[in-house]
């Protein structure tokens, strides 16, 4: 796979560090760099770090001394760790430093489907675009080699396809630097207050002027056309791996010439110059957003700017072909018609302890707000207990802000119940807790803590107490960075226990409307039931729905559990035996009492 590919060549390229937040679709290469080094004998430190801020700051220090160092995100982690990003391009890096960015295009799994390419660009950081996992591995040692070379942090740019694609991919050995750490003390680099700032962005500015004009990242010419040099395609990363496949196809691969773009910042000077003067007719395929097209800086030039390309989502292989095709003035593609399919809407797996918690919050404070957060938690929107998502850690600080509006206009305030993800909560949502308490805040935090990162992977928290190579960590319990943040009201519990939560739930809300209130934190601590160790902790149940079930479809519609199943034909509702895994929950749920739950033991 594309991701284990990128973990193979930080290995082999003599990386002794690497550090990643797990976000998809860049959660497998820590988790490929642990395995690979195990398997060659490799001494590295690898960890997963609290957020990609940290991540990103762990692995630069680490090349000041000289050594080779990688961190890895996805593209909205580089959000998080744009302030040491941009400027560590200003001060530099020693030993060499990659930034894997993993960019999402469409998007499958995030909020945005940014462009890091276009970061780069802002930063001034070199950025290698791969279209395919062989080329994402074999870019990582050059990445090192160009770092080191001009002592600038260089950015790897993956996106999904090339993530999750699988492609053979040749492993060599891992190359022995055998450097010794060696920090020397430069306070005007790398201290850089304002009066030396002027000159690092000069020296950054004549970086980036070299790396434009090395003829080693001028873009590679794939075919050469027969029009006589009149019209070429520009294309990077995947979009150029479609466009490959596609000329073939339609036995156009000598029909005009195709220049393949590896570094798009900064775009080879030699190369803007040639296809200026060159060609009458340029189209640039990219994803996502125009970053090689705007630095052709050309009337001629055809792309996303222009219309020519659509302007969001992926460039998928039918899109590349229809935009090919009136490029070169052929006949458009029949265009077939898509079988249309129900498709099955996402939830929450069944036993799944977040239900239950969203399902008792949501009958605890039928009127209330309910701020959440990144995760698959995100799904209790379907159970109406998440009303906004915005970014890691903003529910805490959102809910503050609904607070605030509501109390300003005098009199009462709605409940307002936050939900947040234990690995979130080390994230990003420490300081929104501390800052929430401090200032006034009166609301309630539900900590759901299911001792794991469940949506990208079930990589371990800190809490857990288990780091990315599997060795023992001192455990950072979340009950005392609670306490730590000022929080007066703490409660934990298991939220299977639906009746105790509520009532957990009811004493908060007293708590903030009492005189001494503020913010009340619940603990609803529970293992993610894709956990086996969790799981055989728990006990299994027999299920059954009695003739007494009415076909009221209330189990089914606001509890939502997909081990239920209602029956248009019957009316009525069913338990999926091969779904279901007997947690017992759905039996406070039913109104007629027509779920019996027996049994318990494993």
């Amino acid at each position: 796979m594309g991701n284990e590919a990128l973990g193979r060549g930080l290995v082999e390229a003599g990386c002794t560090l690497a550090a990643s937040y797990p976000g998809t679709p860049a959660s497998e290469i820590l988790e490929s760099v642990v395995r690979h080094a195990r398997e060659t004998d490799t001494e590295m430190h690898i960890e997963w770090s609290l957020n990609e801020k940290v991540a990103y700051e762990v692995a630069l220090a680490h090349s000041y001394t000289g050594k080779r160092s990688a961190v890895a995100m996805k593209q909205v982690g580089l959000n998080v760790a744009s302030d040491p990003f941009m400027r560590s391009a200003y001060l530099g890096v020693r030993g060499g430093m990659v930034v894997i960015v993993a960019d999402d295009p469409g998007p499958h799994s995030s909020q945005t489907e940014q462009d890091s390419r276009l970061f780069a660009l802002f930063a001034r950081v070199p950025v290698f675009d791969p279209a395919t996992p062989a080329e994402a591995k074999g870019i990582i040692a050059p990445a090192f080699a160009l770092s080191e070379e001009f002592e600038i942090p260089v950015m790897v740019r993956p996106t999904t396809r090339v993530c999750h694609a699988r492609q053979n991919v040749a492993c060599e050995a891992p190359h022995r630097l055998g450097r010794s750490a060696h920090f020397e003390k430069d306070p005007g680099r790398w201290v850089a207050t304002p009066r030396f700032l002027t000159r690092l962005h000069g020296t950054l500015n004549g970086t980036i002027a070299a790396i434009a004009r090395d003829r080693r990242f001028y873009p590679r010419l794939m075919s050469r056309g027969s029009d006589g040099g009149r019209r070429c395609i520009v294309a990077s990363g995947v979009a150029c791996a479609h466009t490959c496949d596609i000329l073939r196809d339609l036995g156009l691969w000598d029909a005009v010439d195709l220049y393949k773009v590896d570094l798009p910042f900064p775009l080879n000077e030699d190369f803007i110059a040639h296809v200026q003067d060159r060609y009458e007719d340029i189209l640039v395929l990219e994803e996502t957003y125009p970053t090689v097209e705007m630095q052709l800086l050309s009337s001629r030039v055809t792309g996303r700017r222009s219309g020519n390309v659509p302007g969001e989502g992926e460039l998928t292989p039918d899109i590349v072909e229809e935009v090919l095709r009136d490029f070169l003035d052929l006949v458009a593609a029949e265009k077939r018609a898509a079988a249309e399919s129900p498709g099955v809407a996402p939830t929450l797996c069944a036993g799944c302890p977040h239900r239950a918690a969203f399902y008792t919050i949501k009958k605890t404070f039928p009127r209330g707000i309910f701020p959440s957060d990144i995760g698959c938690y995100t799904l209790g929107m379907n159970l109406g207990a998440v009303d906004t998502c915005h970014c890691m850690g903003a529910c805490i600080s959102q809910g503050a802000g609904f607070y605030h509006a509501y109390t300003a206009d005098g009199g009462d305030f709605p409940t307002v119940v936050v939900t947040i993800g234990d690995s979130t909560f080390f994230h990003a949502g420490i300081p929104a807790l501390a800052n929430a308490v401090f200032n006034g805040a009166r609301m309630i935090v539900v900590i759901l803590d299911n001792a794991t990162t469940a949506m990208t992977g079930n990589q371990p928290t800190p809490a857990v107490g288990i780091r990315a190579d599997g060795t023992a960590g001192r455990p950072i319990p979340i009950p005392g960075l609670v306490a730590a943040c000022g929080v007066s009201f703490l409660r934990e519990c298991d939220p299977y226990d639906m009746d105790g939560f509520a009532e957990h739930l009811r004493d908060a809300d007293r708590y903030i409307r009492s005189d001494e209130g503020g913010v009340a934190v619940i603990i609803a601590a529970h293992p993610c039931i894709m956990d086996r160790t969790g799981r055989e902790k728990q006990a299994v149940y027999t299920v059954t729905v009695t003739d007494e079930c009415t076909g009221c479809r209330l189990c089914v519609e606001e509890f939502e559990c997909p081990g239920l199943v209602y029956d248009d034909v019957e009316g009525r509702v069913f338990i999926n035996d091969t779904v279901c895994i007997g947690c017992g929950l759905c039996e406070t749920v039913c109104p007629v009492g027509a779920i019996t739950v027996t049994g318990g033991g494993r």
